[in-house]
């Protein structure tokens, strides 16, 4: 068959300078839109642990996430003269690499449309739109405007190997035939190597690009692995490369105040052991962190949920990249996405089967790159049901994950978008074809790419998180529900990482002790409270070094809480107990409770059920309420039940969002209401609500910017959020109506109304 004039298969085509310019004027576009729909602030989930980590040159989760902690540091440094807000700085270096890794996916789709097209508009053009697609691709795009993962690290670096592939590709071919190639020639893979081994030190999807490079490799210059000197310099330049991890343990040695795993070393030499192994050998805490010891993830041969279930998922996240807007909840299916889901699949599988015909080579390294980012991290991920699975099918939230996982496959919704561009490039080339040799064919075929434009415009309200401010609203008012120098009880990621970064960020309530209870079961955690909250001896003061754990930190009076007053700082730690007491404690797990056992502080008395197992957290919380309890106040977020699981249930008072521990005389002083036992919200209103305090911290402190107007909620996880705001309106509602205040408690009725409609929409 003649090919066309305007459409030339060619495996190797001539080398031509890429369109660098071009590419940048791209990224630069993609940039644009992602700074148009920042995040102004931090978000729910990791987004505040990354912040408060990268500001303070902490530790985040393991397995720690070096490289992400020191380049977003850096960046915030070198951003410092603009005077923007450390959360904008940092959101930013995640739409920058976003941006970048646009302009290097457009040099990539422009090299691969150099066996479509002879037409250099037609390969600029093409790059363009598969760019556009690919950057606004639901996850892609959402994960681009807020650092809320470590994921847009790992996309540029897979996008910079890529780009490096194809370049060392067209080198070899053009440049050195088989016989006389000399190993120089191909030190570009020594840099992948580097560049392979140093992104671990960010998360390990990045080195998810090793089999697609190998297969490139073999397609290419399969001779090449032959070299022995090539795995000499690629193990050098490899461990050099997994060095930057030695950042933990000598960081870890100098108690910052996020210091998680606290992943400590004797000597540098048992780190280093630690990092080549992978945690295998070495130093005990490293090890335990680089291997993520502590999510005790099970073997991929037990799956948590049929491999059916766990690929379905995954193609709920597909069908979310292309018109997330569509449908205000998250669905399981939409049957308004559908038809563009259809289209966009159809596109990418009409763009992948036209790249196979004409370039093979390049072909496989995409297809083994996409295979092993999709269908071979859902196997190796073998995450439990979706969050949105088990909704729509009426199961335990048990058996599901606590959040969406969609952004563990960016990557490959990426390389989907980057095919349908591809496609649809295609498809314009053979509209131009069917024409004939009719005078401006591409042109009357263009208004076709008008179809790129769709996942922008149907994912727009979606994927923005501009003017979102309801994760630091909410980290802001339970902090100022607490009274000066309180430990603060909280659940999990988005009671307590919130919390992290206002303190450490932006210096609110840093007097507060904010204690995650599902921390609290390790040792080093328990020892970290105990620490932070120890009197400062002589001579130290917090400030001296606000990045690190010192001792107590001290209550700044705030004009917003008055009533908070000047208090003295508490005479003893939190948590009074000894290193080998809190091993011993931590290192049991679990204390079966003896029969007729009471625990009693400051007037209280709880009986714990014969037989019942504390956990070493619960242990911890008992101690501290026995110890420190009257020194410093105890407080439990409205977020967690473990007050009502001690027994301790009617013992609390609400006030603002958060449980204050009180004594009985505390709970019969005026303003206090008794609320109704038999209420059904009694649980989520607490026993008791402080009628002054609440009203003050809801009317006059608390700060919501425009969420009760908000559209829709966009993450079902976080839906209870707007529910604490709804509840506390609705047990002040109940008390005012108990005090015969009719209209105030009408007017908080409606407020929690308006609450509960925007978690459910």
């Amino acid at each position: 068959m003649r090919p066309s004039a305007l459409r030339v298969a060619q495996e190797t085509p001539p080398r031509e300078r890429p369109p660098y310019a071009l590419a940048l004027v791209a990224g630069l576009a993609v940039f644009v839109l992602y700074a148009i729909t920042l995040a102004p602030t931090t978000a729910f989930w990791d987004t505040s642990e990354y912040i408060a980590t990268a500001h303070i040159l902490g530790i985040p989760h393991p397995p720690g996430n070096p490289v992400f902690v020191l380049m977003a540091r850096a960046w915030e440094l070198l951003l410092s003269p603009t005077g923007l807000a450390t959360a904008v700085r940092i959101n930013l270096f995640s739409a920058f690499m976003g941006a970048s890794s646009a302009a290097l996916w457009f040099l990539v789709i422009h090299r691969v449309l150099q066996s479509f097209t002879t037409n250099e508009v037609v390969r600029r053009v093409g790059a363009g739109v598969a760019v556009l697609l690919s950057a606004t691709a639901f996850t892609v795009w959402n994960q681009s405007n807020v650092n809320e993962k470590v994921y847009s690290i790992s996309l540029l670096t897979i996008a910079v190997l890529s780009w490096l592939a194809f370049l060392w590709r067209d080198y070899t071919e053009q440049h050195h035939a088989a016989a006389d190639a000399r190993w120089h020639d191909d030190n570009v893979l020594v840099l992948m190597a580097f560049i392979l081994a140093f992104s671990v030190g960010n998360h390990l999807m990045a080195f998810l690009a090793a089999p697609a490079l190998f297969v490139f490799i073999l397609m290419v210059k399969p001779q090449v692995l032959l070299n022995w000197r090539l795995y000499v310099w690629a193990v050098v330049f490899g461990v050099v490369g997994l060095s930057v991890n030695l950042f933990l343990p000598i960081r870890a040695g100098l108690d910052p105040i996020i210091n998680e795993a606290a992943p400590t070393c004797n000597s540098v030499g048992d780190a280093l052991v630690s990092i080549v192994t992978f945690g295998k050998a070495g130093c005990e805490n490293l090890s335990a962190a680089l291997a993520r010891e502590q999510y005790a993830k099970p073997s991929v041969l037990m799956r948590q949920a049929p491999f059916g279930a766990q690929l379905a998922n995954y193609f709920q996240y597909f069908d979310w990249q292309w018109s997330r807007a569509l449908m205000g909840r998250n669905g399981y299916f939409a049957i308004a996405r559908l038809p563009f889901t259809l289209l966009f699949l159809g596109l990418g599988l009409f763009g992948a089967l036209e790249h196979w015909r004409r370039d093979r080579k390049s072909f496989a390294y995409l297809a083994v790159l996409f295979a092993t980012l999709s269908v071979g991290l859902t196997f190796y991920m073998n995450f439990k049901y979706g969050y949105g699975q088990v909704q729509a099918r009426g199961m335990s939230y048990e058996l599901a994950e606590v959040r969406e996982r969609d952004y563990f496959f960016l990557v490959s919704f990426a390389l989907w978008g980057l095919w349908a561009g591809v496609g649809l490039t295609a498809l314009w080339l053979r509209i131009a074809e069917s024409l004939g040799n009719r005078p401006r064919a591409l042109a009357i075929g263009s208004p076709v790419l008008a179809i790129g434009l769709l996942p922008l415009v149907l994912n727009w309200s979606y994927a923005s998180r501009a003017g979102d401010y309801a994760a630091r609203d909410w980290a802001y008012n339970l902090l100022q529900s607490v009274e000066p120098y309180a430990v603060l009880f909280t659940n999990g990621d988005n009671d307590t990482f919130p919390l992290w970064y206002a303190q450490e960020v932006e210096g609110v309530r840093k007097d507060v002790t904010v204690v995650v209870w599902s921390y609290l079961n390790t040792p080093w955690y328990a020892k970290q409270i105990r620490d932070l909250t120890s009197p400062c001896p002589a001579g130290v003061e917090a400030a001296q070094d606000p990045t690190r754990i010192l001792c107590q930190r001290p209550f700044q009076p705030n004009a917003k809480t008055p009533f908070y007053g000047s208090p003295k700082a508490p005479t003893a730690t939190a948590l009074p107990l000894t290193d080998a007491q809190i091993d011993a404690i931590t290192g049991t797990g679990y204390a079966a409770v003896p029969a007729n056992a009471i625990f009693s502080a400051r007037g209280i008395q709880v009986e714990l059920a014969a037989g019942m197992y504390l956990t070493a957290a619960d242990q911890f919380i008992l101690t501290a309420i026995q110890k420190a309890w009257g020194d410093r106040p105890i407080y439990f977020a409205a977020t967690t039940n473990r007050h009502r699981e001690l027994g301790l249930g009617e013992f609390v008072a609400r006030q603002g969002v958060a449980f204050k521990l009180m004594t009985p005389e505390e709970l019969a002083a005026p303003g206090i209401v008794v609320m109704p036992p038999n209420n059904p919200y009694t649980q989520v209103f607490g026993s008791h609500v402080d009628v002054p305090r609440t009203n003050a911290l809801l009317n006059d402190v608390f700060e919501y910017h425009d969420l009760i107007d908000r559209a829709h909620w966009a993450d079902d996880a976080t839906r209870g959020i707007p529910t604490y705001y709804g509840y506390a309106r609705l047990a002040l509602a109940q008390a005012e109506a108990m005090a015969g205040d009719k209209q105030a408690s009408d007017a908080n009725l409606e407020l929690s109304d308006r609450w509960m409609m925007l978690a459910d929409r």
